[in-house]
């Protein structure tokens, strides 16, 4: 029996729900990084009006506008390149533990164990940027060019961290 004309039929099918499944997680993918970009630039927005109203910016107030900034830069990153900087993730951990450090030492008079601590956390996560930024030139990551993208450097597929 002839079976090349189902075995076609199948291919084509395949091929159609795979383009399919790719248009519909690249829309959701595009949506949510505009969204995502939207909304961290509505709240820098808001915290910066909210700073020019009080009439005065802390360091507190300063720190948070660099954790926006760096939310924004890592948007903007993995919009162009479709690559997750983990790196940036940790930056924003950094600058987030130091804000609350600032925060608790200026409001708290007396520093206790709390501040070791966060001190211990922000030079485990500074040391964790050693790591990354050692593996990833000791061992580069393979990439996969995308034919079908505009953008200079996108890739499909990426194995191992930059």
């Amino acid at each position: 029996m002839n079976t090349k004309w189902a075995e076609k039929l199948r291919e084509n099918l395949h091929s159609r729900a795979e383009s399919f499944g790719n248009l519909c997680v690249e829309g959701f993918h595009f949506m949510a990084l505009f969204a995502i970009g939207g909304i961290t630039a509505w709240a820098s927005v808001v915290a910066f009006l909210g700073m020019v109203e009080k009439g005065n910016v802390t360091v507190d107030d300063i720190l948070l506008l660099f954790i926006y900034l760096e939310l924004g830069a890592m948007t903007g990153i993995y919009f162009k390149t479709n690559h997750m900087p983990v790196r940036f993730l940790i930056y924003v951990a950094i600058t987030a533990l130091t804000r609350l450090l600032i925060s608790d030492v200026s409001h708290h008079a007396p520093p206790d164990l709390g501040v070791v601590y966060l001190s211990g956390a922000i030079l485990l996560l500074a040391f964790s940027i050693l790591v990354v930024r050692y593996a990833s030139s000791k061992y580069p990551s393979a990439k996969i060019p995308d034919p079908h993208s505009t953008v200079k450097g996108a890739v499909i597929e990426e194995k191992g961290e930059v």
